[in-house]
């Protein structure tokens, strides 16, 4: 929390209807720690929103009231209609371009990439999602399982375990690496998947075309308007 006094460090979190909580979570709990911390919880207003699935959440800054910097801008996955919503590209693309450090996790990554920030880049997302962030510019998709792709003041990562490490990327990037490996234990960051089936390359072939033809469905929601607004950014 910050003093009086003492600088403070802004990070500002999307959270739209229907945002995924398992992508914020690790970015609230690494940020909190963060000295200075000021955290924002961003929308179009103050207003009751649901995570998916069951999540309520109230927003804390508005699209208007936010400050105009920030030290942190992190975008986790939301539904198709909130990443497809030109309102809400324009923000996060006049956002990034006055934050110190752009996140993005899980297809979070598809909404920076709709706003024009990730051509030319490498990123990291969900592993359903690599065509369609290719077609939104980005030179390089990392593999299932690839860790937190950083690529300059972007950085990006998978969902379940990323907020977490992405967020600690940042806090050294910001703050040393002899923060980030504080909070990492403050935090008891450990992870121990129990059966090491998460990831394209060690998951059984059949989970991992099931899964690939349930999100395919989804996936071609995001394509409707953000490949359009990232070929003329503003």
């Amino acid at each position: 929390m910050a003093q009086a006094g003492k600088p403070v460090f802004r990070v500002g979190i999307l959270t739209g209807p229907g945002f995924v909580p398992m992508d914020m979570v690790g970015i609230q709990t690494v940020f909190s720690l963060a000295p200075g911390a000021e955290l924002h919880f961003i929308w179009k207003s103050r207003e009751l929103v649901e995570g998916f699935p069951g999540w309520w959440t109230m927003p804390s800054t508005t699209f208007s009231d936010c400050p105009e910097n920030l030290d942190v801008l992190a975008v986790g996955m939301h539904p198709p209609e909130v990443q497809n919503d030109p309102e809400v590209i324009d923000f996060i693309r006049g956002m990034a371009g006055r934050s110190r450090y752009v996140i993005g996790v899980c297809n979070g990554v598809a909404l920076l990439g709709a706003a024009g920030l990730i051509q030319g880049k490498t990123v990291a997302s969900n592993f359903a999602a690599e065509a369609l962030l290719r077609d939104l510019g980005a030179s390089e998709v990392l593999p299932s399982g690839g860790g937190v792709a950083e690529d300059g003041n972007l950085f990006t990562a998978g969902p379940g375990i990323g907020s977490f490490e992405v967020s600690l990327r940042v806090m050294e990037a910001a703050f040393g690496r002899e923060m980030a490996e504080f909070i990492e234990f403050a935090i008891e960051y450990d992870p121990h998947p129990p059966y090491g089936k998460a990831t394209v390359d060690r998951a059984d072939r059949g989970v991992v075309e099931q899964c690939r033809t349930l999100l395919s469905s989804i996936i071609a929601l995001y394509r409707k308007t953000p490949i359009d607004a990232s070929a003329s950014p503003d």
